[in-house]
């Protein structure tokens, strides 16, 4: 009788082979944190736009349920520990130590910059928002659809983009100075889903409601006490967004991404470098107008965004088929 071969187990890739791709999940963190801290552009469009999107909500989602194992049971050692060996820790170690690397740095100058060139900066996102764009679209799956789906798909997509349309109408809330525990929590919570949901920009809701300043000031001044808090409420938001997005992409895939692309489109309205404040402010959404000087430097930096947003692409598609290439010819070598 023939005894089945048993299945060999995970190995971890060669370092001088995951080298290289931990450097280049490093860089992706890093600009996911970059975006966390700018109004108008969502990390998890960034997530979207260099290919790691699906394999965050992966490894989260595996997180979440070690966390649900060791508290809740059953099996709380032994659960906890699949669980955890299950997350993508080739991915998710680099990527978060570029996010916070860059949040903890470049805090105060993003804010300094956002607030001070408010033109150039909406500019180069608009640029990279509206070319990224396509990243969602592309992972449509592509198979035969009725009239009446794709009737359903522009619903969808459309709906979504009037949807981010006019929600960035409520934008413009006034700088809070003191803000009170509960309200940092809450606003936590809600910003937290940029990290989840692409074109939900996080650092725009703080911006509407005038947590924004006092939030990147918080990070640049170290001040532990606002910070705890704020980490508290977006603890709590990722464990019950991360979930229902896993779900979302299982279940209804095609829909999920449509209403990407559309909130995407959608917050383009907030990324429009030329806007009339109302009298008073100096920061938030206002009316859209026709360019005014500075010109010549949004459009360049749009071109600019754009551009980013393609060379990441084939950065991403190059390191694919190198990937593909190494797991066909040695499955011990394979780059995770």
């Amino acid at each position: 009788m023939t005894t089945p071969a048993a299945t060999p187990p995970r190995t971890s890739p060669s370092f001088l082979v995951a080298l290289p791709t931990v450097l280049l999940n490093a860089l992706r963190g890093a600009l996911i944190g970059m975006a966390e801290l700018i109004p108008g552009i969502s990390g998890g469009t960034v997530a979207l736009i260099t290919g790691v999107y699906e394999r965050l909500i992966d490894a989260a989602a595996h997180v979440v349920s070690a966390v649900k194992r060791l508290i809740f049971g059953p099996d709380r050692r032994a659960g906890f520990l699949a669980e955890i060996r299950a997350v993508d820790l080739w991915l998710i170690i680099p990527v978060v130590g570029g996010m916070a690397a860059m949040v903890l740095t470049l805090a105060g100058f993003v804010e300094a910059f956002v607030s001070g060139n408010a033109e150039l900066s909406r500019g180069l996102f608009f640029g990279l928002v509206a070319a990224s764009i396509i990243v969602p679209l592309q992972l449509i799956p592509r198979v035969r659809r009725t009239l009446a789906s794709h009737a359903r798909g522009v619903i969808v997509f459309v709906g979504a983009a009037f949807l981010a349309y006019a929600s960035i109408d409520f934008a413009g809330g006034s700088l809070v100075v003191d803000p009170p525990v509960w309200l940092v929590f809450i606003a936590a919570a809600i910003a937290v889903c940029a990290l989840v949901v692409p074109g939900v920009s996080g650092s725009f809701f703080l911006l509407a409601i005038g947590l924004y300043s006092p939030t990147l000031r918080a990070v640049a001044d170290r001040d532990w006490g606002y910070l705890a808090v704020f980490a508290l409420g977006a603890i709590v938001g990722l464990v019950t967004i991360v979930r229902v997005m896993k779900w979302m992409l299982e279940h209804y895939r095609r829909f999920t991404l449509l209403a990407m692309a559309g909130l995407m489109l959608g917050s383009l309205r907030a990324l429009w470098p030329w806007q009339a404040l109302p009298p008073g402010e100096d920061h938030g959404v206002g009316e859209l107008v026709a360019p005014y000087d500075p010109v010549a430097g949004p459009i360049l930096l749009a071109l600019v965004g754009a551009a980013a947003v393609v060379a990441l692409l084939f950065v991403e598609r190059g390191l694919q088929k190198r990937t593909d290439a190494v797991r066909s010819g040695d499955p011990q070598k394979t780059p995770t």
